[in-house]
C-alpha cells in the first residue's frame, strides 16, 4: 500500500529566542528562568513543559512576586516517542539527537526544506485566506529559512501570472508595516505555479521534480493544503502520496470541510484517506477552533479561578452559541444547497467550540490529551431529536426602497428547495457536570447581523434580596458571561449593580474586556495560526477521525429524518431575526436568546 512519509522534525522560527531544541543546553544550563503565559508560546508549552509537572515535580520551584513561576529547568528524560505507523509509513526517520536544529542549523546534512503546495490554488479560497495568511507568517519571520510554495491547479497560469493574483490579497499588520513592500516582493519570489489535473500522477511527478529542485538536497519536509472540493481530496492525496511525497521528511496534509454529509460519507472519506495517509497526517482544518476567542476559551476557564468552580450545571442556566450572517449565499447556493447550514455551522463549527466549552481538564497541553477530552464530551451528547431542532429559510424583503433577494431566487438554487439556511437545535450533554443544562445553537444566513458569540448564561441567585426591584424580568437578575468571537472581539461580564444616588435602584452593567481597546496588536487571521500549527505539527486545534465520527453521529439522524420527511422551513424576511420557531424552542426550556435583548 502506498503511503505518505511522516518524519517528525521540529523546526525553528521567531520564536526560537524564547525555547528551541537549538537552545535547549542553555536553559538546562540556567539556574532560573521565568516561565509566563503571556511571552511563552502556548504551542511549546505543550511539547517541552507542562506547567503542571513544574508544580508536581521535585524541581524548586517560587512563585514570584507578580505570579510567574521560577524554576530550575531540566531536560525531559523522554519526549513523546513518534507513533509507530503501519509498515512502509516511516521510511527514513531523522531524529532531534541528530539533527536539532532542523531548520537552520549550517550543517548541510541536516539543513532542511520547506514546500507547501496549495492545490486548487486558483479558487477563491486560496486567493483571499491561504496566501495571504502565508505571507503574514513570512512578515513574521515564522516560517523557515528555506521554504517555497507552489500553486497547482488546473488552470494555466505562468509563475508570473500567480505572483501577479497573489500580490492583490496580500496585506501588511496594520501596527507593523516596515519593510513591507520589500518583504511582499521577496515573498512572491518564493511562489511558483505548476499546472496540472488532480488526478495524474505524472503532473505530480512533475510537481515533485520542481521541488526537488529548490530543496536542494536538503531535508525535504512538504505540506499540502487541499482547497479543492471533496471528490477531489482523495484522488490528490493518492497521486500525491505515490509521486510527490517527501521521501527522508515528513509530509503533511491540511484538508478542508466538509468532511462527508452523514456519518456513513464521512467514514467512507476517512477509510479512503488512511489508504495513503497515517491519522498523523491528516489535518482537518476548522478555521473556527484558529480564532483568537476560541483559543481563549481554555484560558479564562482553566487559569482563572472564578470561572472554573462556577463550569456546571450548579451554576449555569444555559449555554447559547450564535452564529449569524448579514448576507445570503450570494454565489454559492449551488454549493451550499447540497449541504444546508446544519452541515456547513452548526456540525462542525459550533460543534468544537461547544466541545472546547464543555469538556473536562485535560491532564495537560498536550494535543492528545485536549483532542481525547473533547472526544469524550461529544460522545456523551445526545442525538438532536427532531421537536429539538428549528429550521428555515429567508425569503425576498424590500427594505428601504432595496429589494433583497430570497434564497430561491439565486440561479444556482432549485425553485423547489427545502435547503434550510437558518437552524436553531437544543443539545444536552449526558454527564455528571452538564446534566439538564440545555446547549442551545442558532446558525443564519440573511440576518440582521454578523456576529458569532457564546452566551453563558447562570442561574438565579437563591433568595435574591432585591427581587423587588428586578421586578418580574428575572432574566436581568441574573449575570451572563458573553465571549464574542466576531466581529468586534470581547469578553465581558454582565453584572447588577447600584446606580449612585440616594434611592435604591438596580442596574446592569457589563465588565468589559474590549480586545480592540485592551491590546494594540493586531489579531492574527485564524488561518495563519492553524497554518502555523500544521507546519509545526502541532495537532491541538484540528479535529481527528474518532472526534469527527462521534460529531456526525450527533446530527445524522435528525439530518436523515428532515430530508426523508422533506420538512418545510419557516420562511424568515432577508433581514431579520430569524424564524419565530426559534424563540418557542428557547422558551420550551425556559431561555431567552440572549442576541435579541435590548442591551446586548
Amino acid at each position: 500500500m502506498a503511503t505518505l512519509s511522516s518524519t517528525t522534525i521540529f523546526r525553528t522560527n521567531s520564536y526560537t529566542n524564547l525555547y528551541s531544541y537549538s537552545s535547549a543546553s542553555s536553559l538546562i544550563n540556567a539556574q532560573h528562568h521565568r516561565i509566563t503565559f503571556s511571552s511563552f508560546p502556548q504551542r511549546f508549552l505543550s511539547a517541552k513543559v507542562s506547567v503542571q509537572s513544574l508544580l508536581n515535580s521535585n524541581q524548586n520551584v517560587l512563585l514570584m512576586q507578580d505570579g510567574a513561576v521560577a524554576t530550575t529547568v531540566t531536560p525531559l528524560e523522554n519526549e513523546r516517542p513518534l507513533t509507530k505507523l503501519k509498515d512502509g509509513l516511516l521510511p527514513s526517520i531523522v531524529s532531534s539527537e541528530e539533527c536539532k536544529d532542523a531548520v537552520s542549523s549550517d550543517n548541510n546534512g541536516c539543513e532542511s526544506s520547506l514546500s507547501i503546495t496549495v492545490v486548487g490554488a486558483s479558487g477563491d479560497l486560496a486567493k483571499k485566506k491561504i496566501f495571504p495568511a502565508l505571507f503574514a507568517l513570512y512578515y513574521e519571520d515564522c516560517l523557515p529559512k528555506h521554504f517555497t510554495i507552489y500553486g497547482y491547479a488546473r488552470s494555466k497560469m505562468t509563475d508570473a501570472e500567480l505572483r501577479i493574483m497573489v500580490s492583490k490579497t496580500l496585506t501588511c499588520r496594520i501596527d507593523k508595516r516596515e519593510n513591507c513592500g520589500e518583504k511582499m516582493d521577496q515573498f512572491l519570489k518564493r511562489c511558483f505555479y505548476y499546472s496540472g489535473h488532480y488526478d495524474s500522477q505524472d503532473n505530480f511527478a512533475e510537481l515533485d521534480k520542481k521541488m526537488k529542485e529548490h530543496e536542494g538536497g536538503r531535508i525535504s519536509n512538504r505540506l499540502f493544503y487541499l482547497s479543492v472540493p471533496p471528490n477531489i481530496f482523495v484522488d490528490a492525496v493518492r497521486c500525491a502520496s505515490l509521486t510527490a511525497s517527501s521521501g527522508n521528511g515528513w509530509t503533511r496534509v491540511i484538508v478542508e470541510k466538509p468532511f462527508g454529509r452523514d456519518s456513513e460519507s464521512s467514514a467512507a472519506l476517512t477509510k479512503d484517506l488512511k489508504q495513503f495517509l497515517s491519522e498523523d497526517q491528516i489535518f482537518r482544518i476548522d478555521h473556527y477552533l484558529g480564532k483568537e476567542l476560541v483559543e481563549n476559551l481554555s484560558v479564562l476557564r482553566f487559569s482563572n479561578l472564578i470561572f472554573e468552580p462556577l463550569w456546571s450545571r450548579q451554576y449555569i442556566r444555559n449555554v447559547q452559541l450564535i452564529f449569524s450572517e448579514d448576507f445570503g449565499t450570494e454565489g454559492r447556493g449551488g454549493y451550499f444547497d447540497n449541504y444546508g447550514i446544519i452541515r456547513d455551522i452548526m456540525q462542525n463549527h459550533l460543534l468544537q467550540i461547544l466541545a472546547l466549552f464543555a469538556m473536562e481538564t485535560p491532564v495537560s497541553l498536550d494535543a492528545e490529551d485536549i483532542r481525547n477530552e473533547k472526544v469524550k464530551v461529544v460522545r456523551s451528547m445526545r442525538p438532536i431529536q427532531l421537536d429539538d431542532v428549528v429550521i428555515g429559510q429567508y425569503k425576498s424583503h424590500k427594505k428601504g426602497g432595496v429589494t433583497y433577494p430570497a434564497y430561491t431566487d439565486d440561479m444556482t438554487v432549485p425553485k423547489d428547495s427545502l435547503t434550510p439556511t437558518f437552524a436553531a437545535a437544543a443539545l444536552f450533554i449526558d454527564n455528571a457536570r452538564w446534566d439538564g443544562v440545555p446547549f442551545l445553537m442558532k446558525a443564519g444566513k440573511a440576518l440582521h447581523n454578523k456576529s458569532a458569540e457564546i452566551r453563558v448564561q447562570f442561574r438565579h441567585v437563591p433568595g435574591n434580596l432585591y427581587n423587588r426591584n428586578f421586578g418580574t424580568d428575572l432574566d436581568r437578575a441574573t449575570n451572563e458571561l458573553v465571549i464574542r468571537v466576531q466581529p468586534d472581539e470581547a469578553v465581558y461580564l454582565k453584572i447588577n449593580n447600584k446606580v449612585p444616588g440616594l434611592g435604591m435602584r438596580l442596574d446592569r452593567s457589563n465588565l468589559n474586556l474590549h480586545y480592540a481597546a485592551r491590546y494594540s496588536k493586531e489579531i492574527p487571521d485564524a488561518y495563519e495560526r492553524l497554518l502555523l500549527d500544521a507546519i509545526e505539527g502541532e495537532r491541538r486545534l484540528f479535529i481527528r477521525s474518532d472526534e469527527l465520527d462521534a460529531a456526525w453521529a450527533i446530527f445524522t439522524p435528525v439530518l436523515k429524518e428532515l430530508e426523508e420527511k422533506q420538512i418545510i422551513p419557516e420562511y424568515y424576511p432577508y433581514g431579520s431575526r430569524g424564524p419565530v420557531g426559534a424563540h418557542y424552542l428557547a422558551a420550551r426550556y425556559n431561555v431567552r436568546w440572549g442576541d435579541l435583548s435590548l442591551e446586548q
